[in-house]
């Protein structure tokens, strides 16, 4: 069964620990009883863990020198210790007379004790129980995004692991897990189910918006509801054409309008959508309850991948949006957005890395256990026959060396810029654009490397195993279509060229979100 195969599946982009986890001992029915098979990571690149513990070694002192180095590292503490009382319901009887103030917009809270760094035992905690979700979702994946179905039962299984919850406050209820540990849990579930994945990294972002983008009040009020109702987030704030419109009226504002593709809208209880104000143009994140009067969901339509992401359009015809859900502005300008809120767009590109390089390996984990039992694809085409399995054939040993060095060198890119993220979020208020600018770039860097590894990785690996990699039983498709689905949503070329414009002329990245 595809669980057993995906065991221990990738770990995460800033893992500071190479303790492998012990096996879960519910394997499949009908599973062959054999020795613990690694996943792709089964080789640990330890010079960054080695470089973050000599950096934290070193005191607070150099840590504003070093703010985006590759490998400085976050002040690690231990989780909260606070009391976790019940959550409770925000009453709405009067937020619908309360207009969003300019001056709170983007302004975002950027609270140092919000982004602690996580343990090594918490971070391994947290993957013992994503593995663990990855080899549940593993067994039946490609039975499961051939029928295509609401991802409602896969949401289920993350909300009661806790993953869903995993970012929350920690005094709410939540997990309280750092950016880093979200990220390695992402890439953990997408090496089994890519969709799943980017579904989850999706909600994970768009439930810490309001970190990002508005007052302290609204974000605060946001949390506690979230956590205590374990929402699932879903939507998508990228600028798309036309806007959706929001329109002051009397009791807060009605927005208007079709967005074309949002993740997660089928199966969200909460939705963040970018819509512009009416009169003015200005962009603005909107919290949107699916369930409202006016919201209608569209189809998935038909892509042939990401099937299982619950994606697609949705329609707004005068919903009434209350005033605190309005979170703040989006505007790209760096004199309206503050520096800490131009975070959330590397942030938002981190979870697209994720799920690249997780597709990427978790492919790359299923054609080694397969190659393992079968003939090389080339030995009726050799010049003279090889020994009969592949891991002897140095055809097939050049291609799995080959694309080693793509997902290492992908995962080291990611490592890199997920620790400068971590180190800026935690640095908050004191961030300056400057800074900003260089985690963006190391973002984007990340993520062109991620996107061509996931393209390549998934074309080239099927090319070991040869013509049965084409047999529906295996479901290797599902890799090269969920990572070429994504990939069109989100090409590079623009990364690639805010990276050449930093590199030659200094230039700002601008304010981009991902779809």
């Amino acid at each position: 069964m595809l669980g057993a195969r995906l065991h221990g599946a990738a770990a995460g982009p800033g893992s500071v620990t190479a303790t492998r986890l012990p096996a879960s001992g519910n394997s499949p029915s009908g599973s062959v009883n054999q020795p613990e098979r690694d996943s792709f990571h089964s080789f640990p690149i330890g010079l960054l863990g080695k470089l973050l513990t000599v950096v934290e070694e070193e005191g607070e002192d150099d840590e504003a020198d070093a703010s985006l180095h590759p490998h400085a590292a976050s002040p690690g503490t231990a989780s909260s210790s606070a009391p976790r009382p019940e959550g409770r319901r925000h009453d709405h009887s009067t937020e619908l007379q309360r207009q969003p103030q300019p001056h709170e917009a983007g302004e975002g809270i950027p609270v140092k004790a919000d982004e602690v760094t996580d343990t090594a035992t918490e971070q391994a905690d947290w993957l013992h129980i994503a593995r663990e979700i990855a080899d549940d979702l593993a067994t039946d994946a490609a039975e499961r995004e051939q029928a295509a179905k609401a991802p409602l039962d896969e949401v289920a299984r993350l909300r009661e692991s806790g993953l869903l919850t995993l970012s929350a406050p920690a005094d709410l209820g939540g997990g309280g897990a750092d950016w880093r540990t979200a990220y390695a849990v992402i890439r953990t579930v997408a090496a089994a189910d890519g969709a799943i994945g980017h579904l989850l990294g999706n909600h994970y972002f768009l439930s810490r918006s309001a970190r990002f983008f508005a007052d302290r009040a609204r974000a605060a009020r946001i949390d506690r509801e979230s956590t205590a109702g374990q929402w699932c987030w879903g939507g998508g704030i990228a600028s798309h054409e036309p806007p959706l419109i929001l329109t002051p009226t009397s009791g807060g504002y009605l927005l208007n309008g079709y967005q074309r593709y949002a993740t997660g809208v089928g199966i969200a209880d909460r939705l963040v959508v970018r819509a512009a104000r009416y009169g003015t143009g200005e962009p603005w994140a909107v919290l949107v309850d699916p369930a409202r009067p006016g919201v209608v969901g569209g189809s998935g339509g038909d892509s042939f991948g990401q099937r299982l992401a619950a994606g697609g359009g949705v329609e707004f015809e005068s919903v009434l949006v209350a005033a605190d859900d309005v979170l703040g502005t989006l505007s790209p300008d760096e004199s309206v957005l503050s520096p800490f809120a131009s975070l959330a767009a590397p942030t938002a590109r981190l979870v697209s890395v994720q799920f690249c390089l997780g597709v990427a390996e978790g492919l790359l984990a299923e054609v080694r256990e397969c190659g393992r039992g079968m003939r090389s694809s080339w030995q009726p085409f050799s010049p003279q026959p090889w020994p009969d399995s592949p891991p002897q054939d140095p055809h097939a040993l050049t291609v799995y060396g080959e694309l080693t060095v793509v997902a290492r060198a992908a995962s080291a890119l990611a490592e890199q810029a997920v620790d400068a993220l971590v180190h800026g979020l935690v640095r908050g208020e004191d961030l300056d654009f400057e800074e900003c600018a260089e985690i963006a770039v190391l973002a984007s860097v990340a993520e062109s490397a991620a996107s061509r590894a996931a393209q390549e990785i998934t074309t080239r690996a099927l090319d070991v195993i040869g013509a049965d990699a084409a047999s529906a039983r295996h479901g290797f498709d599902r890799f090269w279509r969920n990572a070429r689905t994504h990939t069109l949503r989100e090409p590079v070329a623009h990364r690639l060229r805010e990276v050449g414009d930093y590199f030659l002329n200094g230039a700002h990245p601008p304010f981009a979100l991902p779809a």
